[in-house]
């Protein structure tokens, strides 16, 4: 759902407008050339409080109707008390939601879906809820548009010998078990891009990094934070060099001489 495993309605309204202006608007535009007729069906994965849709309805043709599916009822209900978009010619949209964990999903779910979406989700996944989704996604035969995973990859300016070790850690968090089960992390994207090449289908991925510095102070000092506990949470053995590093950098931060590039990939899937 996020590159740190943060799930409040505050982090997700925190991470919104550049989630918004990361997003690959060359997919989302390539998208909207593949759903067939109107009217346009959305399911939304991991919808979370809807940010997706915020983003994507007004680029879409309508009317449309959006089904938000997640496991968290509140945070699907919140999506209701948002700012509601309209569609690409200023109709409004019609919201349903569904409540349940993605493994389950299955392609009855999505019958009759012009699109499917997800956004800063597929790295918090089980290999069981990815191959779920691909399977349920290829039975509905609607093109499918990923965005925001993590690849793995962060680089922090000015660089510090200790970054790349914080990374690994952080890369191999993302990668822990959860209830018994390996979480993906950065390997997710390229999984599920296996996963539609292995069922005939077209992928086209594009890379599109987070870009935080100064001008949006808060958000690189949360998602810092996060990256830092998760990594040390991982590798508890960071704690002997972790507190001149801490300082360092949130001295760094404070005098917003810190910026950092986190790398994701969007990906755009579709029956040829």
């Amino acid at each position: 759902m996020t590159d740190v495993v943060q799930t409040s309605s505050s982090w997700l309204a925190l991470r919104e407008p550049e989630d918004a202006r990361s997003r690959s608007m060359q997919l989302a535009l390539a998208a909207a050339t593949r759903l067939g007729d109107p009217p346009i069906v959305v399911h939304d994965l991991g919808s979370g409080t809807g940010s997706m849709m915020r983003w994507l309805a007004p680029l879409l043709p309508g009317p449309q109707t959006w089904v938000l599916h997640d496991w968290n009822a509140s945070l699907v209900a919140s999506a209701r008390d948002e700012r509601m978009p309209v569609d690409r010619d200023g109709r409004p949209l019609s919201v349903r939601t569904s409540v349940g964990e993605l493994e389950h999903v299955d392609g009855d779910d999505l019958r009759g879906a012009s699109l499917v979406t997800a956004s800063a989700l597929l790295d918090v996944l089980t290999s069981e809820e990815v191959h779920a989704i691909a399977a349920a996604s290829v039975a509905a035969g609607a093109p499918v548009l990923l965005s925001l995973s993590v690849t793995g990859r962060v680089d922090l300016i000015p660089r510090h010998p200790l970054d790349e070790a914080f990374q690994n850690a952080f890369n191999a968090h993302q990668r822990r078990s959860a209830d018994g089960r390996r979480l993906l992390g950065p390997h997710a994207v390229a999984v599920v891009r296996g996963l539609f090449l292995e069922a005939g289908w077209h992928v086209r991925p594009v890379e599109t990094p987070w870009r935080l510095g100064p001008h949006d102070a808060r958000l690189l000092a949360e998602w810092f934070d996060g990256w830092t506990d998760a990594a040390l949470e991982q590798s508890p053995h960071l704690h002997d060099d972790a507190s001149d590093y801490l300082d360092l950098r949130r001295a760094q931060l404070t005098d917003g001489a810190l910026s950092a590039v986190v790398h994701h990939r969007d990906l755009l899937a579709w029956s040829r």
